[in-house]
């Protein structure tokens, strides 16, 4: 069964393209040959520059350390300038380490501006300005509030928190404030002193002044 087929493959071989069959197989193998190295000039080979940035981006990165609180300006020193420090960023005084977001946070990322600061007041707007690359949440709606909400649970859940900012401290104010609430019940005191001590000056005045007319 199988010569008839090879010895009818053979008859339609010559019978179609008038070449005997070693020569045919010849001329097939030389096309895919060619085929194959034409091919070959057509695709881009890695470049090794590209190639090593690609094992630096699958190394796994350093585990989160963590910070305590910190200050606003020592938080400005983790914006990712620094390759050797982690990226951070902070929602609503919480600081989140967002170095697996680097290329969203990182330098040349679309929020890049945000690292290393509170972009709390940004964040809840949606908000590039520099003005609003701040904590401080004063004026915003109920609306701008929500969405600054979620903002925090999705860096809750996907980033790790190292830290917090230091806040100023409350005893400052309040200490302003209870002078003047003192002074308020000082001036008040005499108010009400006054009049008992002013009521028996008038009848005098007034005696005094009909003795005089007489």
């Amino acid at each position: 069964m199988a010569l008839q087929l090879w010895e009818t493959l053979k008859e339609a071989i010559t019978a179609y393209t008038g070449l005997s069959p070693t020569a045919f197989f010849t001329v097939l193998a030389l096309a895919l040959a060619v085929y194959h190295v034409v091919s070959g000039f057509f695709v881009s080979p890695v470049h090794p520059v590209r190639e090593r940035e690609l094992f630096k981006e699958m190394e796994p990165l350093p585990p989160p350390v963590q910070l305590g609180e910190i200050t606003e300006e020592e938080l400005k020193t983790y914006d990712g300038s620094d390759s050797k420090k982690p990226l951070l960023m902070a929602i609503k005084g919480q600081i989140y380490d967002v170095s697996q977001g680097r290329m969203f946070y990182g330098p040349g990322g679309p929020y890049a501006l945000f690292a290393g600061k509170d972009a709390s007041r940004a964040l809840a707007k949606m908000s590039f300005e520099e003005q609003d690359l701040t904590g401080d949440l004063s004026g915003l709606g109920p609306f701008e509030l929500e969405a600054l909400q979620d903002w925090e649970y999705k860096f809750m859940s996907k980033y790790t928190k190292v830290g917090t900012i230091k806040t100023v401290p409350v005893t400052d104010g309040s200490s302003t404030v209870e002078p003047a609430e003192t002074t308020d019940r000082d001036i008040a005191k005499p108010a009400e002193d006054g009049p008992s001590e002013s009521l028996p000056a008038k009848p005098v005045e007034a005696t005094t002044g009909g003795d005089a007319q007489e």
